[in-house]
């Protein structure tokens, strides 16, 4: 094992949650352009991130194990 794994982990972490806060706002945005209510645009804000931070882990954990 290299000694810049664990940073490289760490920085592909980030990434993955910053792409997901985008696709999240994103979300947000399509659902109030939509005509939602802020609160029923904020639950599809929180299930975009979630699906697709699980969808970014679950890449890297896939990779990882490569």
């Amino acid at each position: 094992m290299q000694h810049t794994f664990p940073a490289f982990m760490l920085l592909a972490l980030a990434v993955a949650v910053l792409f997901s806060v985008v696709v999240a706002a994103i979300a947000f945005a399509l659902a109030r352009w939509e005509g939602a209510k802020v609160p029923t645009a904020f639950s599809r804000c929180g299930i975009a991130f979630a699906a697709s931070l699980t969808l970014c882990l679950a890449v890297f954990a896939a990779l990882n194990r490569t």
